[in-house]
């Protein structure tokens, strides 16, 4: 019998602060430090003037729509999101321009979902201090998601989180982020100081020093039968090109890192996909949940936009076996299914931007999307 594949759901970044935490039953104190806005609901009044009402003290599946019915018909082994928001009473904000916290009690909308590993390698998670990330990684530990990416200390924040999937083996979660999407030098981890795991650049010249120690984590950490995922936060938030420098660090991460597959976020909106010796790259996935209705600029991107990602990779190989996605849309704070000319517009995108990179994909009848392997 054959060996069974691994399948994963992957997204892009889940942002459940600020205008989302509003929503929910236990709203944070809505006093934020923004330039222009100093309360929170004001994002949940911009977006209502778009798409009309919001319902205030959701139910814990609310924001999640239709996605749920998406995740339990395609029955991944794990789940991992990108979790861009502090999850914190901490009145400890960081004078940077924009902070996101989401309040511990509403963590049942992360449960909801069955989420269960969120990477924190990314420029929000420390947006209410050392004290907000201590309470975001023992409020997720306390309802069973794992982390990765960020921790009390460097060993922490460079360890892996380890999914055991039954009759499969395990799944290992690696996380980091760099200065190019927004992370601030000084919330790098240390050996004796909270933060997250950070890259300062990614250029030719930096990353064997990186690649060097990875090597060895990996090595220390997997056994016959694993998976690695390697979860990063880079570059901006807008625009389809790729650093050169970006595709090099990933093709490395694969060849001399044992790198199953690369997760990358940080643009606001989805990116082209790579595979690469038959292992997945994904540049950008797009937010996935935020609070961005009805804030103007960068339409011609479609940020509204996100797409579900379903990967399966064969267990002794690591190699993608299929990748299933499914378009879809923020609509009043909720996951929707996109309708056919958001797919379509989506799926030419992607083949618009795979010509570089060597990918096609095919839209189903039912509106989801193929990579053509």
């Amino acid at each position: 019998m054959d060996a069974p594949d691994f399948s994963l759901f992957l997204c892009g970044d889940v942002m459940t602060g600020r205008g989302i935490d509003q929503i929910l039953p236990h709203p944070s104190d809505p006093l934020i430090h923004e330039s222009y806005i100093r309360n929170a609901i004001d994002y949940v009044t911009l977006a209502e003037r778009v798409n009309g009402p919001i319902p205030r003290a959701v139910s814990d599946d609310y924001i999640w729509g239709e996605a749920l019915h998406m995740l339990d018909q395609m029955t991944p082994d794990k789940r991992i999101v990108n979790l861009e928001t502090s999850v914190t009473t901490s009145d400890n904000w960081m004078p940077k321009g924009i902070n996101y916290r989401m309040n511990p009690r509403n963590i049942s909308c992360l449960t909801r979902a069955r989420i269960d590993c969120c990477t924190l390698a990314n420029n929000h998670v420390l947006d209410w201090g050392p004290e907000g990330l201590d309470e975001t990684l023992s409020t997720l530990k306390k309802v069973g998601i794992q982390t990765a990416g960020a921790g009390l200390n460097l060993r922490d924040a460079q360890s892996p989180a380890i999914l055991k999937v039954p009759d499969k083996g395990n799944i290992l979660v690696f996380a980091a982020g760099t200065y190019s999407s927004g992370i601030p030098p000084e919330w790098a981890a240390h050996p004796d100081r909270p933060g997250v795991n950070f890259i300062p650049e990614l250029s030719f010249a930096t990353q064997d020093d990186f690649l060097k120690s990875f090597r060895n984590l990996v090595a220390e950490y997997k056994t016959d039968n694993a998976l690695v995922v390697f979860s990063i936060h880079w570059g901006g938030n807008w625009g389809y090109d790729i650093p050169p420098e970006h595709r090099h660090f990933a093709h490395r991460l694969i060849d001399e890192a044992g790198v199953d597959i690369v997760h990358g976020h940080s643009s606001h909106h989805v990116m082209g996909l790579e595979l690469y010796k038959g292992k997945l790259i994904l540049y950008g996935c797009g937010d996935f949940l935020n609070d961005y209705e009805g804030i103007g600029g960068y339409e011609e991107f479609r940020g509204d936009l996100s797409l579900m990602y379903f990967p399966k990779a064969d267990k002794e190989s690591g190699r993608t076996t299929e990748l299933k996605m499914v378009p879809t849309r923020i609509h009043r704070f909720q996951l929707r299914r996109a309708e056919a000319e958001d797919a379509r517009w989506i799926t030419n995108l992607l083949n618009r931007e795979g010509e570089a990179l060597g990918t096609r994909f095919r839209l189903a009848e039912d509106l989801t999307l193929s990579l053509i392997l």
